[in-house]
């Protein structure tokens, strides 16, 4: 049986989980909004450079289908590009364009603008405690699954 602490933080990650912060955004109106997954994946490529299918698959986690899917939709959408692999080597890469960069950095402050109505009454030393926390809790999952996420 693990600490007690455990089940409350088991217990407010599933209903993190539960939560969307899409129905509290402020402007629903205007502006493409862009996918969880490509979120993850453009976000992922702006941290990283290019990446193959198989890079992708091994950072994130996902099999190769899943992930011709993802990126089929991403340069249908013009928000990455497929581009030879700039090491020279015969696999194909994806890149983010402009407007995948555009369209994440539009994202993340929405985003943010979110959370900061969510956290508007928090001090600055509680947001900045909850962001190491975060932090350092998403290290832990990374160092179980053998996945380290590039942080900018």
């Amino acid at each position: 049986m693990g600490r007690p602490s455990t089940y409350e933080v088991e217990y407010e990650q599933m209903l993190l989980s539960r939560y969307g912060l899409q129905q509290h955004r402020a402007g629903h109106g205007g502006g493409r909004r862009l996918e969880r997954s490509a979120y993850v994946l453009l976000s992922r490529l702006r941290v990283q450079g290019p990446m193959s299918i198989g890079e992708l698959s091994d950072a994130l986690g996902l099999d190769a289908s899943t992930l011709n899917r993802q990126t089929a939709a991403v340069v249908r959408a013009r928000q990455a590009e497929r581009i030879p692999d700039p090491a020279g080597g015969t696999a194909r890469k994806f890149r983010i364009t402009e407007e995948g960069s555009r369209l994440l950095d539009e994202e993340r402050e929405r985003t943010a603008e979110t959370l900061e109505r969510v956290m508007a009454e928090w001090p600055e030393q509680d947001v900045a405690a909850f962001a190491g926390y975060l932090k350092r809790f998403n290290a832990g999952i990374e160092r179980l699954s053998g996945r380290p996420w590039p942080r900018p």
